[in-house]
């Protein structure tokens, strides 16, 4: 059974990491004294439900996570720091620090370091997420034992919750533009004034006119979403703020 090790502290680890091409080791002490941190494992980099769901989850909430008394949140994985530096320009995740548990000692001092051979992936970190104060685990969950991939528990809203069941959380922003127009420029100022972040999706990039036209009903930007509301082009949009 994976030990649950709420009340202790977290292993004594350096991780090696690069930083502007150069080699920075990053000790236990750094990521975790004198603050709150949101910590959650992984099997690895790059895989399905880890760069579809867990880390842009943890992502997406960042801010609320942070307004909620969380000063970092940190992704571990057993994989080196070329290939997480490569995952976080991949997936944008700006918000979490990704750190490289190369040769597995964080996760095997845990307890959580698994054989994951049957893949080819050797020794990985079970799925886990834990609130650790000051060095002192708090909380953890950690994914039931059993076949496959278990992702249930170890999520950002899983954590949050625990943090504040009450905790307000963002607002989902899509907005659709092209390079180059004035009126996508003042939607994305007026978005960034309210303090709302968003996905851009750029027409001839991302999106077809055709596709546009498919999901809008629209042939014109910008065009923009909030939680899955059609809201319309900038002069809705600053309506919508007016009356929010």
């Amino acid at each position: 059974m994976l030990p649950n090790k709420e009340g202790q502290r977290v292993p004594n680890v350096t991780f090696r990491t690069r930083k502007d091409n150069e080699w920075v080791d990053v000790t236990t002490a750094d990521l975790f004294a004198g603050k709150t941190v949101v910590v959650f494992s992984l099997p690895g980099a790059f895989t399905p439900t880890c760069s579809s769901t867990h880390l842009p989850g943890y992502n997406e909430l960042a801010k609320t996570f942070k307004a909620n008394g969380v000063d970092e949140i940190v992704c571990i994985s057993v994989n080196d720091t070329f290939v997480m530096n490569e995952w976080a320009k991949d997936q944008e995740a700006e918000n979490v620090t990704l750190i490289p548990d190369g040769n597995g000692e964080f996760s095997e001092g845990m307890g959580m370091l698994v054989d994951k051979t049957d893949l080819g992936f050797g020794k990985r970190s079970w799925r886990y997420s834990m609130l650790v104060k000051d060095g002192l685990i708090e909380k953890m969950f950690i994914e039931p034992e059993e076949p496959g991939d278990p992702f249930k528990v170890s999520d950002a809203d899983t954590m949050l919750h625990y943090i504040n069941s009450a905790a307000a959380k963002p607002k989902i922003v899509s907005l659709f533009t092209k390079v180059g127009c004035p009126f996508c420029a003042r939607a994305k100022a007026m978005l960034t004034e309210k303090g709302l972040d968003y996905e851009e999706i750029v027409l001839g990039q991302d999106i077809t006119t055709r596709s546009l036209r498919a999901v809008t009903g629209a042939t014109t930007v910008p065009q923009v979403f909030i939680d899955g509301k059609l809201i319309g082009g900038s002069e809705a949009l600053e309506s919508y703020l007016a009356a929010s």
